[in-house]
């Protein structure tokens, strides 16, 4: 009781929490950008996904199922009256009462058992599929916050590059009017501001396309999120070789196939002339309001007696029913699809598991050779710079370095930010492996469990 009032108590801050949020973020969205932690961000798209409240209503559809086959066993009582409305003629066969009761309920029946479990079972299922739609939804929405911190770095980057070109076109178109330079050159640098200018323009398309994916995600207004690159957890370096536990998807699969197996077995069942029995009471509290039924009775007075009770036991056993074979055939039919669909799921998650740790391998080199070199094209920068900075070319010894040009450290400077955006880039691609990975490997809610800040 204590442990369940606790957790009632934390679900009550965390909805009040996120509505604050909610508010909070729509309100500030009319002003400026907010921003957004990548644990709000998640919970509002768990809140918020379509498909997790379909899950929802599947887990209280297979309770509601559960309930129903067990309820089959529970007595039911219900109340009744058969007043007349006018004065009856001649005997009706039936007897005016004031009002009935009647209690009925299932006593033992080995089908309606193999139902509970089935039930159980689905319940099971849907509720392992909540918690698959759960991390889906969690992984997009990590994902798209990642992206868009990563392409937001990317394009300050690339307006730097832009400003780098504008000052080398004016440095070139100078030397080319002096003629020092070939008007060539000048098309050239030119040309490469244009294209650094594309680049841009592609970033803002992309970052403007994952504002809008994060805002259809969490429900909140396009553009109210930026990132906060500090909220984001540490993901860990994994691998193909970590040992790989059950997904909430494959279980989920494998617990409907079971619900309908067990069905299957319930329908069977009834095929084994096993008995069903179950138990009545009725009492009936009879009237001659309107009515002279009575004489119509052995009576030595002629009157109907007013209080009347009845109760058993029913015994059913099913001798021949062509409908309950073909059903029974049916739902072992569906059984069998339930289990070949179940081992589907998890070889596939199995053929995931191995491309994406052999990719993983690749990117992961990519991305260190991707650093490397944006370290080289920094060092270069920082050359070039110094050799500026002390007159290079002073002296005409026979070792002595070829005088730098003035290009030469805008040159060095746009691609070194180059070099900056591609390393970004093999780091994203590298980041995103590694989450589709943890969630193949069934370890996606160890890395979600981060995200909350540990009392």
């Amino acid at each position: 009781m204590r442990r369940s009032s606790v957790r009632a108590a934390d679900n009550s801050r965390t909805a009040w929490r996120l509505a604050l949020a909610g508010v909070v973020l729509a309100a500030a969205a009319a002003v400026a950008p907010a921003q957004v932690s990548l644990t709000i961000v998640v919970e509002l798209a768990q809140k918020n996904s379509a498909t997790v409240r379909l899950a929802q209503a599947d887990v209280q559809r297979a309770a509601a199922q559960l309930s129903q086959t067990r309820d089959a066993f529970i007595p039911s009582l219900a109340f009744g009256s058969g007043l007349p409305a006018l004065r009856e003629v001649g005997f009706t066969g039936s007897l005016p009462t004031i009002w009935d009761s009647t209690i009925q309920s299932l006593v033992f029946s080995m089908p309606e058992i193999q139902y509970i479990h089935a039930a159980r079972a689905g319940l099971q299922s849907a509720q392992l599929a909540l918690k698959d739609a759960s991390e889906q939804a969690a992984l997009d929405a990590s994902t798209a916050y990642i992206e868009l911190d990563t392409v937001d770095r990317e394009l300050e980057a690339a307006r730097e590059q832009e400003q780098d070109a504008a000052r080398l076109v004016g440095i070139e178109q100078q030397r080319a009017e002096a003629g020092v330079d070939p008007l060539s050159t000048l098309l050239q640098t030119q040309l490469t501001a244009a294209q650094l200018k594309l680049s841009r323009l592609h970033l803002e398309t992309r970052a403007a396309t994952l504002a809008t994916q994060l805002a259809t995600l969490t429900g909140l207004p396009v553009g109210s999120i930026t990132p906060d690159r500090a909220s984001i957890p540490e993901i860990p370096a994994v691998t193909g070789d970590r040992t790989p536990a059950p997904t909430p998807g494959v279980q989920a699969a494998q617990e409907l196939a079971l619900s309908r197996e067990r069905r299957a077995r319930g329908d069977k069942q009834h095929l084994w002339l096993l008995p069903e029995i179950g138990f009545g009471l009725q009492y009936n509290r009879n009237t001659t309001l309107l009515n002279s039924i009575g004489q119509y009775f052995v009576d030595p007075n002629g009157t109907l007696p007013a209080n009347n009770f009845s109760s058993g036991f029913s015994i059913k056993v099913p001798i021949i029913d062509f409908g309950l074979h073909a059903k029974s055939r049916e739902s072992a039919a569906e059984a069998l699809r339930a289990r070949v669909e179940a081992e589907q799921a998890q070889q596939q998650n199995d053929l995931q598991i191995a491309e994406l740790s052999a990719s993983l391998r690749e990117l992961d080199a990519l991305a260190e050779i991707a650093s490397l070199k944006q370290q080289i094209a920094d060092e270069q920068l920082k050359s070039v710079e110094a050799a500026l900075a002390l007159g290079n070319g002073a002296s005409s010894g026979p070792n002595q370095q070829p005088q730098l040009s003035p290009t030469a450290e805008q040159q060095a400077r746009i691609d070194e930010r180059q070099k900056y955006v591609d390393a970004l880039d093999a780091g994203l691609e590298l980041t995103k492996a590694r989450l589709d990975l943890l969630r193949a490997l069934g370890h996606m809610q160890d890395w979600l469990d981060e995200l909350h800040p540990k009392p």
